[in-house]
């Protein structure tokens, strides 16, 4: 999931002008390097060639100094998470998201389930159903899925916030800013998550269980 749960990230973005691309072992060097130019070009690099292995490299440069390197890692790590490394699962992922976004629910749920049962460790293709679901208003169900995620991919920024938005709907406003407050610490750029707090920390210091 993510902080709004129908955005289903991994958009296509544009190379940054004057960028080069490069391997990516030369990527996973450049991306920490002074260039901005080469850093922008490793992480839209990363995001077509990375492994699981350079998910952290990617999720660092989150903190970049610069607004372009840290859309293009955002990018790059949903890119990253949404390969299994079998071919047959990341087209039943690729299916349940085309399925979804056309409201097609339980034919997504469907992909996402037979995704999971061919690479039980994809986080992704948990994290998807777990989207399904709390669209289709099972958050139990979305819950149970979001454990799951966190299980394989304990940074995974977007099933933190599935959980926020989950207890938030079920009025349990203290645990969904824990969650909220996870899922910025690993991705500070979630602008929607950061609102979610705010209003949270209001509503708590409203009702006198946080000072405002």
């Amino acid at each position: 999931m993510c902080a709004a749960a129908c955005a289903l990230l991994g958009i296509l973005v544009a190379q940054p002008a004057g960028a080069e691309l490069v391997g990516r072992e030369q990527a996973l060097a450049a991306l920490t390097g002074a260039d901005v130019e080469a850093r922008r070009a490793a992480a839209l690099e990363l995001g077509k060639v990375g492994t699981m292995g350079d998910a952290g490299a990617l999720l660092d440069a989150l903190y970049d100094d610069d607004e372009v390197v840290r859309s293009l890692a955002e990018t790059a790590v949903w890119q990253v998470w949404m390969r299994s490394g079998d071919a047959r699962a990341d087209a039943l992922l690729a299916s349940g998201i085309r399925r979804m976004e056309n409201g097609q629910m339980g034919a997504a749920v469907d992909d996402f389930t037979r995704a999971i049962e061919i690479q039980p460790e994809f986080a992704e293709g948990w994290n998807k159903r777990a989207t399904a679901y709390y669209l289709m208003g099972d958050l139990e169900q979305s819950l149970h899925d979001c454990d799951e995620v966190i299980r394989r991919n304990p940074n995974h920024f977007g099933a933190l916030s599935g959980y926020g938005l989950i207890y938030v709907q079920r009025g349990e406003l203290e645990r969904a800013l824990e969650y909220f407050e996870r899922a910025l610490a690993i991705n500070p750029n979630l602008e929607g998550v950061q609102q979610s707090i705010e209003l949270i920390e209001y509503r708590l210091g409203k009702e006198g269980k946080r000072s405002i």
